[in-house]
């Protein structure tokens, strides 16, 4: 198994590229199951969660190739088999998004009740709330969800549809059924994150007819095909996040070219509280973040909640920078129930941290110390880094598999940025 030798001490400078986000690339890739014609995506992150998914909607016979510069050219006409087995999706939640496009395409879809990282239940019933208020029959039957319209029905109905709780995939999975529904379907209570916004770009560019995507409310009428259509992914504003936080962390001057500020308020915002520099161009982040950690930042508590809010996908690595920040702060975790999994781990490099349920208090320490430690998800890994490039000596980090789920060659562009980091099996 891969890990990464860390050897900390060093600030951070020069410019990195954002890459596309992937929970964009994957409803997105989810998407061209719609349609028979060609649909090329253009900076699709190189993850090991896109090799899954390329994976899956290969095994249902569509044709998937993915180049060097990020593109990826999908051809659904073949498709013949609309099923994801428990083989390809359990390493990875986001295959539920397969379950709309295949019903709304096909009528019929059985997919596999879905795995990931062990953060927490994400349960998939307001899903099937969902697709049922539009007409879908959907059993769950020897772990899998088995969906067909009744006999009679050719195409999915339009609803409204209003979910007990603010769910991102259950927001994709819905707006893609509904593009090939019957008349129209109104989302209330819908998720407002970037992606979102960015699969709704691409479903229109393939002929769908959206409004309010953005919003809490997003309507949706139907119609009875979709065409092949170009589209760009938009860039990951959560590995964006990440090296902003290892910036503050480490000291540094860096250029996040295609980081979009604008879907970042809520971090930056607490960036700049806790003292650093950080400036939005129209083509990327910069932030400055000059001096040892320890006697620069402030520490920030925050709370995490739904977009646009504080993302919970960045809750352990700004936490990570609170470990090395003057004072004491206070993490609340409002998403998931098993998200401070990394707390025992940061310990192990000498940070201060007590938890209670759902509250985490960190109190700043003037220097870390490396260690060996182990990831246990994939935004834990990423505050195990930033850790480690601030920690005195040599950090080994197990269990990177989880990284590599969601940041694309993260050791290299942080090599590229002065750190001392290398891959080592």
């Amino acid at each position: 198994m891969d890990k990464l030798l860390i050897r900390g001490g060093r600030s951070l400078n020069g410019e990195a590229l954002v890459s596309g986000a992937k929970n964009a690339a994957l409803p997105e890739l989810c998407a061209a199951l719609l349609t028979e014609e060609p649909v090329t995506l253009h900076n699709v992150p190189r993850l090991q969660d896109v090799a899954t998914m390329l994976k899956l909607i290969r095994h249902m016979g569509v044709q998937a190739e993915q180049d060097e510069q990020g593109t990826v050219h999908l051809d659904a006409s073949a498709l013949t088999l609309p099923e994801a087995p428990y083989e390809l999706v359990k390493t990875m939640r986001a295959s539920v998004l397969a379950l709309g496009p295949l019903l709304a395409r096909f009528g019929r879809a059985r997919v596999s009740l879905p795995g990931g990282c062990a953060i927490g239940s994400r349960p998939v019933d307001q899903h099937i709330k969902g697709l049922q208020a539009m007409g879908a029959e959907i059993q769950v039957e020897h772990g899998y969800m088995v969906a067909s319209l009744p006999a009679g029905q050719s195409r999915l109905k339009g609803a409204r549809i209003t979910t007990d709780m603010v769910t991102v995939t259950g927001t994709e999975n819905f707006l893609m059924a509904a593009c090939l529904a019957e008349g129209e379907t109104v989302l209330e209570n819908a998720a407002q994150e970037p992606e979102i916004h960015d699969l709704a770009e691409m479903l229109i560019a393939m002929g769908a007819r959206i409004e309010g995507h953005g919003s809490r409310r997003i309507s949706i009428q139907g119609v009875p095909r979709l065409h092949g259509a170009h589209h760009t992914v938009v860039a990951d504003r959560i590995e964006a996040g990440t090296f902003l936080c290892a910036v503050a962390a480490t000291g540094g001057n860096v250029f996040l070219r295609h980081g979009r500020a604008e879907h970042l308020d809520a971090v930056i915002e607490k960036l700049v509280q806790a003292g650093v520099t950080v400036t939005a161009h129209e083509d990327g982040i910069r932030i400055q973040a000059l001096g040892p950690a320890a006697s620069r930042c402030k520490a920030q508590s925050f709370r995490t909640t739904e977009y646009p809010g504080f993302p919970t996908d960045m809750q352990a690595q700004f936490m990570a920078l609170n470990c090395v920040s003057e004072g004491v702060s206070r993490v609340t975790e409002t998403i998931f129930e098993n998200r401070f999994m990394h707390v025992d781990e940061l310990v192990r490099l000498g940070a201060c941290i007590q938890t209670d349920g759902k509250v985490a208090i960190i109190e700043g320490v003037p220097r870390l110390s490396g260690a060996q430690v182990m990831a246990t998800d994939l935004r834990a890994s990423a505050s195990l880094v930033i850790a480690g490039l601030v920690a005195e000596g040599e950090t080994v980090i197990d269990r990177i598999y989880h990284l590599d789920r969601g940041y694309d060659r993260m050791e290299e562009k942080l090599r590229g940025l002065g750190a001392d980091i290398e891959r080592i099996r």
